[in-house]
């Protein structure tokens, strides 16, 4: 009895998130995925909930909007993931130096973190704004001409518009966990490499990149999950338009759960989401082989 005893201060400091975890996680993703076998609606109406089987994950397989958003959400990750994180290591080693002036950029690096993404957005918006936004009146400046691009109703640069939004939202965050591990370095690895007569380059081949290895394994598997999970800008400026063009994966779950209030269906989307996301996470971390 007296073993037991010992453990119960760490189980009530733990309590309170277990619970949380509980309520907000673990039963969220049951019902999920009970719901995706229904034909479950968000409102109540005449005709009960009905088990339906496989018959939600049929529609969303053959449905082009889903393989649309699909495509999106790859297009998105696969050119955020190699931009951001090159920036947030760059600025963290940068961070991480003795430069003059560089409180200075790190409060500027830093002042992303500090805002919701929600304010971000708002303001990115009347950056975007057509045709008097601030982005719009550099390039008229930069032409002499009143001529203007359409950032987020056109179907070419819609999405490349909210790359560039989200790179600048997220790559502090990124930036903040490559400097903790660049201050797990030894320092003496670096004063050993000069005086071999290592020059920069080397240092970060030999030295700053491989002890960065856990933190790399880290930095990853969260911008992809993060990348993969793009919703927030989207459903501010464009509500996943034009013509779909930056309709994501959980956009288009947002739109069936919610504004065509299928919740069965959705249930279903976030059921593939949620397996792809964890599959692809396990595999990366299996292909990088962390400690």
């Amino acid at each position: 009895m007296k073993s037991y005893r010992r453990f119960l201060p760490e189980v009530g400091m733990l309590l309170p998130a277990i619970i949380l975890m509980v309520i907000f996680i673990f039963i969220p993703f049951f019902l999920s995925g009970y719901f995706s076998f229904t034909n479950e609606r968000l409102m109540p109406r005449p005709i009960p909930t009905q088990w339906i089987g496989l018959r939600n994950y049929e529609r969303i397989l053959a449905d082009s909007e889903f393989w649309m958003s699909v495509k999106n959400t790859l297009y998105f990750a696969i050119v955020v993931i190699p931009i951001q994180l090159s920036l947030s290591l760059a600025s963290a080693i940068l961070l991480n130096s003795k430069l003059k002036f560089i409180a200075v950029f790190r409060g500027i690096t830093i002042l992303p973190i500090l805002t919701p993404i929600t304010v971000i957005v708002v303001i990115w918006a009347a950056i975007f704004q057509t045709p008097d936004g601030l982005l719009n009146g550099i390039y008229q400046w930069l032409t002499g001409t009143s001529d203007y691009i359409d950032w987020l109703g056109d179907e070419t640069i819609a999405m490349l518009s909210i790359v560039i939004l989200s790179i600048w939202a997220s790559f502090p965050f990124q930036m903040l966990i490559y400097l903790a591990g660049l201050q797990e370095i030894p320092k003496d690895r670096y004063e050993a490499a000069e005086i071999d007569g290592f020059n920069k380059w080397q240092q970060f081949r030999y030295i700053t990149f491989p002890g960065l290895r856990n933190t790399n394994i880290f930095v990853v598997i969260i911008t992809t999950i993060g990348a993969l999970s793009l919703f927030t800008q989207v459903n501010i400026l464009t509500g996943g338009g034009p013509n779909g063009s930056t309709t994501t994966i959980i956009q288009y779950m947002f739109s069936n759960g919610f504004s065509s209030q299928k919740i069965g269906y959705a249930s279903a989307v976030s059921v593939i989401f949620f397996i792809t996301v964890a599959s692809l996470g396990l595999l990366q971390r299996r292909l990088m082989r962390n400690e």
